[in-house]
């Protein structure tokens, strides 16, 4: 089953951003948007359409308001508007995320048709074994079938 577009990698505007580094966590490991974002519980697709739709001022902003609701990592709290404004600059232009763009973030928008078709193939296909093996309840035939039990000779 495919994941649903709010999770997709693979086309989104964002990833540039999404995939850019906050800084070094105390461990050494480098600490990407997105991380970042979904240990704080927000979206991090539908934060990043958010912060492109802001003037660049608010979104630097924003965004270092919630790198200073991060733990600490290797960079100092002073430092968290210089990442905000370092990082808002991988941002796609404010509005010109496209409405497309906007649904594969929130996933509102796309089609469901192929989970319909995949449901009416397998229910046809357990309809059809059924109708086969004759074991439908309107038949109107019941096939008997001799099992042998285990304790019989043939």
């Amino acid at each position: 089953m495919a994941l649903p577009a709010r999770f997709s990698l693979l086309e989104s505007e964002f990833n540039e951003f999404l995939f850019g580094t906050v800084g070094e966590e105390r461990i050494g490991v480098p600490l990407s948007v997105l991380s970042a974002f979904a240990r704080l519980g927000l979206d991090p697709w539908l934060e990043a359409a958010r912060l492109s739709d802001l003037p660049r001022e608010s979104a630097v902003a924003a965004l270092s308001g919630t790198i200073a609701r991060l733990p600490a990592g290797r960079w100092e709290a002073s430092e968290t508007r210089g990442i905000a404004a370092r990082l808002i600059e991988a941002l796609p232009p404010r509005g010109s995320v496209s409405p497309a763009g906007l649904a594969k973030a929130d996933g509102t928008r796309r089609s469901r048709l192929p989970l319909w078709l995949i449901a009416i193939a397998l229910g046809a296909g357990v309809f059809l074994g059924v109708a086969i093996g004759g074991e439908l309840p309107w038949s109107g035939s019941t096939a008997s079938r001799s099992i042998p039990s285990p304790h019989s000779s043939p």
